[in-house]
């Protein structure tokens, strides 16, 4: 069932919405953090922000995108877009033991941390890039 729902998505044949999806996207809980890490930590860092992330997107249905960027400009800068389904999965996503050893392993690296909540102009769109199986 998952299969052919997904076949005919992307085919588009299937662009019904249900209630629960148009819900779900009301619930949902995007920003983009903004850290600013000491230069002598910087390749450590990167490697805990990529482990956490990796593992994160793969290990927990509710956080939909966890995806770090480096800025070309200044590469002590990183932003990370976070869409999590819910605030309950991104409270889940704080308890996990990936996120916990990503937090304590890096809290000496990180000189400025900002989590601003954003919000989608267009979930549609959204909705259509960061497909995920629930």
């Amino acid at each position: 069932m998952i299969l052919w729902k997904n076949a005919k998505w992307l085919l588009g044949q299937s662009n019904e919405k249900s209630t629960a999806e148009k819900t779900d996207m009301a619930k949902m809980l995007v920003r983009i953090a903004e850290i600013e890490v000491y230069p002598q930590y910087l390749t450590e860092y990167l490697a805990f922000a990529n482990e956490v992330d990796r593992l994160s997107v793969e290990r927990e249905p509710g956080v939909i995108c966890l995806f770090p960027m480096q800025s070309a400009e200044n590469p002590n800068l990183i932003r990370i877009l976070e869409i999590y389904a819910s605030e309950d999965a991104y409270q889940s996503h704080l308890k996990t033991g990936h996120f916990q050893k990503y937090k304590q392993g890096t809290l000496h690296m990180v000189k400025d941390l900002k989590l601003p909540a954003m919000e989608p102009l267009d979930s549609e769109t959204m909705k259509l890039i960061f497909k995920k199986q629930r």
